[in-house]
């Protein structure tokens, strides 16, 4: 059974930020078929689009699985569902947000399921947090992560302690 190499990103806002995304690693590396291989630092980073909610607490896995892209969707939605997760509004705040950033070098574009991830390269809370982990992660189709920062310096970002 073949295996592919994921990342996969964590946020949350509401209901104990950090311990939400801490709990979601946990349900990651319990997935079948599936290791955790290396979690970044969390980051605190201020919302995105609907600006008026609490910080987000941020981070990045990269994980081993034998599982398929749809069945790995499938995965992380339930992890959300059982961590409390309402989908009230596009951008609403909420208890845990994880979406499948890169699923080795695929690109997919299907309406329920973008790899890689359409906003990943806009975003310093994916970016920074991937690049502690993958520092000379390349994104399928537009080129090294390192090279985005630059587009995201006005977005509020701290690597937490």
């Amino acid at each position: 059974m073949s295996r592919a190499q994921v990342v996969v990103a964590l946020g949350a806002n509401l209901a104990d930020p950090a311990a939400q995304v801490l709990h979601a690693v946990d349900q990651l590396a319990a997935l079948p078929d599936t290791q955790l291989l290396k979690v970044s630092p969390l980051y605190r980073s201020a919302a995105v689009g609907y600006v008026d909610q609490p910080d987000f607490v941020n981070a990045v896995a990269l994980i081993e699985t034998a599982m398929q892209p749809d069945a790995l969707l499938v995965a992380l939605q339930a992890i959300e569902q059982a961590c409390g997760r309402e989908r009230t509004f596009r951008n609403a705040p909420r208890t845990l947000d994880l979406d499948i950033l890169l699923y080795d070098d695929l690109h997919i574009v299907k309406p329920s399921l973008t790899i890689p991830h359409p906003r990943m390269s806009e975003r310093a809370f994916v970016l920074l947090p991937l690049l502690d982990i993958l520092p000379e992660c390349i994104i399928p189709g537009l080129g090294p992560a390192q090279a985005f920062l630059s587009g995201c310096a006005d977005q509020v970002i701290e690597r937490l302690k």
